[in-house]
This record gives structure tokens, C-alpha cells and sequence, in this order.
């Protein structure tokens, strides 16, 4: 008899849901058009494991801009570059509002958070301490050094887990380590990740933790009244593991002050720039919080760790699955550098086709597929459509790479695109048809080292070994699957054999 009395409420209130989100849907007015929806779960059950390979076929019906309900959730899918340009050059302001998902919502709210801040007069002064402190040119330069150290060392971890070219290793693993150190040295100047590096080995712990369970989709996002009890213990487990590497950063952040290098004027790292923070001359004076200042650096990891290591791996499994497109590349790299050094970061641009890879690598696989959520902060009309006030928009970067009316073979890995006679398409957000960084306000303000640590990684790793796939697999019968967290990652990590090329010197950096 409870049982039944349960039952009895449970679907009066799925009923009651239903009734008030189609009152919803019907005040929003002329929206974009979309598949039709079932009552309180809207258009969730059409996802699939991959939502951007759904949204791509749905848009094919429904046309590039379309309306998808996520549960109660209003959610606009961009899937071309026609009308992501109109977005962005357009509408970008009242567009450029953050979704914020629940995994992403801190106890503290997004104090510091370049990613989950809404566009106000906060995040613009974070953005400007991002262009003109931690990514402007000049101090890319000057830490050309500690790249470099951090990728020779990588070649020199690989070698070793290699045996001298008799054993397969998982690559992407390596590539992350890399990237991790690379932050950590830009940020406090040591390396995280080492054998006597207790505290950054917990760090690290706690920040994959997080990407994991950020990656997780999430039914609280999509039915509100479901956030107050977290049924799925997902922002519960993200929080726990968010202040666990708070608590390390901060003890970074606590002996840098003791030591009395915070505030200084001479700001060597990422941390001493934080610390001496005084304002950015536009408003009034201001000094970083250590919370805020942990938001930032913890933001740094997490969302410049994996996005790296995906592209590389994409970009070599890509190499590996297309043997001419590697002799290629290697031919230039070892042509152009020769055998008796490692490759330099300012040999770039003398590699026009390595550039290619990587942009071709891009296109295909873009890091973040959906690009992170927008947010509608007013209605707007584009195109003739209603965009209701907080709905989410999402671009779907993965689609528009792949449309066949822009790309010729979209579906083939064809870094001769990108070389003459078309050489300036490029990823800086002015290209609509490629826009794996984003464009607009909300791009991503690390473009800029990216563009140097993707190549130079790339390059330094296909310069300095030859690659051959274990078990005598054929490059026809690799794994292409995609696995879907927070950034596009290979479902079955990349496992290769590392045989170094005698002409080159990978020192134990």
C-alpha cells in the first residue's frame, strides 16, 4: 500500500513538472526548431554516449541552429560556421554568459574562475591578467627554457619506460606528466611531479579526480529539483577533492610568502605575479585573496593538462594511422634540424607542415567538442529565432569542423589543407569554419602557449623516435573511438613502441 501511495505521488509530480516546463517552453516564444521532446526529460534520452555526434546528426534535420531540452533545461546548438559567426560578431556580448553545471559550482561560488565567472567587471580584470601577465609574448619568451626542459625530460622518461625500443608504452600518460610539470613549473618554478614530491603527487591526484568527476553526466544539471539532493554524489565528490588541492596549493602559496617573495616588484613565476597583484589601473586598488589565488592556479591545471594531452595523442594516433602523413612530417623535422640536436622552439616556424599536423589534429579532434557552455545573460533575436535569458548555448566545434560544405574529405587526415594555396586559416578565433580555442570574449586566453608547447612537443617526440605499434597491429586496425570527459579524449589510451632515432640526443634534462 506505500508502495503504491509513493508511486502515486512520484508520477503527480513528474506530471506537475511536465505541466509547468511546457508552460515554459511555450512563453519563450519563436524558438529555434528541434526535435520534438518527452515531457520532464526533454530531448536527454537522444544523446547518446557521444552528445556531440548526436547534436551533428540532429542538426542535419533540424538545421544548424536548433533548440534541444536537456530536462527543463534550454539548451541552443550552433552547428555551423555560418551562424557561429553570426554569434560571435554579433550577439557575443549578451551571449557570452557562463552555464554553470553543478560539478563546476564551487562552495565559494566562481571567485577567481576565469572559466565558471560570468562576464562582468571581475572576469574582465582576470582576462586582462591573463593576456597581459601570464600569456603576453614577452614572458612566453623568457620561460622558452623551462619548456624545453620539461619536454627533454619527457623524451628522456620515454626512452627509459621504452627499454631501447622493445616495449610499448602508454604515450598519453607521459604527455599529461609533461604538461603538468610545465604548469607547475610556470606557476611555482619546480617541478610537481618527481620522486620526492610527496604534495604534488597528491595534487595530482586530487585534480584527476575532479576532471573525472566533472566529466560525468550529471541528472541534477538537468533537473532542477533534483541540485538540492545531488542523487549521483557528484558535486559532493568533485567539492571534497577541490579543497583537498586547495589545501596543497595553499601550503605552496604559504612557504612562498614566508620565504618573503609574495608582493615583491620583480615577479619571476605565475605565483609571484598573483602575490604582487595591485590592481590592473582601471578600478580600484585590489589584492588577490589566497582563495582566489587558488581558484586560479588550480584552474590553470585542470583545464591546460588535458586538453594538451588529448591533442597530442589525437595527433599521433592520427600519424600512426596514416604511415605517409608520418614519414612526411619525420622527413621535414629530421631535414630541416638535422641529427645533432633536439629540436628548439624556434625552429617552428620553419616547419610549415608540422604546423599543418597539429591544425589538421584540431580540426578533427577538437579538445573541448561543445566548446564550454554560454549563457544567454538577456533574450536575444539571431536569425530570427528567440534566445531566452539563461539558456545554454553550446557550439559544436566538432560538427563545423567536419562539414562537407566547407571542408573538402572532411573525414580524411589531410594536413596539406592547411598549407598553400590556404595557409591563413588558423585558430585565433577570425576563421569561423576552425575555432578549436573558441573565439569571441570567452576564448581561450592560453591559446598563445598552446600554440607553442603543441608543436614543439609534437615535433621534439617524432624527431627523436621512431614509432612502431606493438603486436604487430596494422595501422588500418587501430582504435579510433573517442571517449568523452571533459575534453575528447581516445576511448583506449594510445599504447606505441618507442624506438629512438640514433641521430638524435634526448639528455636527462
Amino acid at each position: 500500500m506505500e508502495y503504491e501511495v509513493v508511486s502515486v505521488l512520484v508520477l503527480a509530480m513528474l506530471v506537475w513538472m511536465g505541466w509547468i516546463m511546457g508552460m515554459e517552453r511555450r512563453q519563450h516564444g519563436q524558438l529555434p526548431p528541434g526535435p520534438r521532446c518527452w515531457p520532464v526529460v526533454g530531448n536527454i534520452f537522444q544523446l547518446g554516449r557521444s552528445p556531440h555526434e548526436s547534436f551533428t546528426k540532429l542538426a542535419h534535420k533540424h538545421g544548424p541552429i536548433m533548440t534541444i531540452w536537456l530536462g527543463s533545461m534550454c539548451t541552443v546548438v550552433i552547428s555551423s560556421s555560418q551562424v557561429a559567426r553570426e554569434m560571435f560578431k554579433r550577439h557575443d556580448v549578451v551571449l557570452a554568459g557562463r552555464k554553470i553545471y553543478e560539478a563546476m559550482r564551487g562552495d565559494h561560488g566562481s571567485e577567481g574562475s576565469l572559466v565558471t565567472s560570468q562576464y562582468n567587471s571581475h572576469w574582465r580584470m582576470l582576462k586582462r591578467l591573463c593576456t597581459t601577465e601570464f600569456f603576453v609574448t614577452s614572458r612566453l619568451d623568457a620561460m622558452r627554457g623551462v619548456r624545453a626542459k620539461c619536454i627533454h625530460r619527457m623524451l628522456h622518461l620515454i626512452e627509459q619506460a621504452g627499454e631501447s625500443g622493445t616495449r610499448a608504452v602508454d604515450v598519453g600518460r607521459f604527455f599529461f606528466l609533461m604538461d603538468f610539470n610545465l604548469i607547475g613549473n610556470l606557476i611555482f618554478s619546480k617541478d610537481l611531479l618527481d620522486s620526492e614530491m610527496e604534495r604534488g603527487d597528491k595534487f595530482y591526484y586530487h585534480a584527476l579526480k575532479v576532471m573525472e568527476y566533472a566529466g560525468k553526466p550529471n541528472v541534477a544539471d538537468f533537473l532542477p529539483i533534483l541540485k538540492w539532493f545531488d542523487p549521483q554524489g557528484i558535486r559532493r565528490k568533485t567539492q571534497f577533492h577541490v579543497n583537498q588541492a586547495f589545501d596543497i596549493a595553499g601550503s605552496f602559496i604559504k612557504e612562498r610568502m614566508e620565504n618573503g617573495h609574495g608582493g615583491s616588484k620583480k615577479s619571476n613565476d605565475y605565483l609571484d605575479v598573483l602575490l604582487a597583484y595591485r590592481g590592473d589601473g582601471i578600478t580600484e586598488p585590489y589584492t588577490f585573496s589566497s582563495r582566489t589565488i587558488n581558484v586560479i592556479i588550480f584552474e590553470m591545471f585542470t583545464a591546460g593538462t588535458d586538453t594538451t594531452t588529448s591533442t597530442i595523442e589525437w595527433a599521433m594516433t592520427e600519424l600512426l594511422h596514416n604511415p605517409r602523413t608520418l614519414k612526411k612530417v619525420q622527413m621535414e623535422l629530421r631535414n630541416k634540424i638535422g641529427r645533432d640536436r633536439n629540436m628548439e622552439e624556434t625552429d617552428i616556424e620553419n616547419l610549415p607542415y608540422l604546423q599543418a599536423v597539429i591544425k589538421e589534429t584540431l580540426r578533427l579532434h577538437p579538445p573541448l567538442p561543445l566548446m564550454v557552455p554560454h549563457m544567454a545573460m538577456e533574450s536575444c533575436n539571431m536569425l530570427g529565432y528567440n534566445i531566452p535569458k539563461e539558456s545554454q548555448i553550446l557550439v559544436n566545434v566538432w560538427a563545423i569542423g567536419r562539414d562537407c560544405t566547407v571542408w573538402d574529405a572532411p573525414l580524411l587526415f589531410w594536413p596539406e589543407r592547411f598549407l598553400e594555396p590556404n595557409p591563413l586559416v588558423d585558430y585565433k578565433g577570425r576563421h569561423f569554419e576552425f575555432i578549436p580555442f573558441g573565439s569571441g570574449r570567452r576564448m581561450c586566453p592560453a591559446m598563445p602557449l598552446a600554440s607553442r608547447v603543441l608543436p614543439l612537443a609534437l615535433g621534439s617526440l617524432l624527431h627523436s623516435f621512431d614509432w612502431v605499434l606493438p603486436d604487430g597491429l596494422k595501422p588500418e586496425e587501430m582504435d579510433m573511438t573517442e571517449g568523452l570527459g571533459i575534453t575528447l579524449r581516445k576511448a583506449i589510451p594510445l599504447k606505441v613502441i618507442p624506438v629512438p632515432y640514433r641521430g638524435a640526443t634526448i639528455e636527462n634534462a
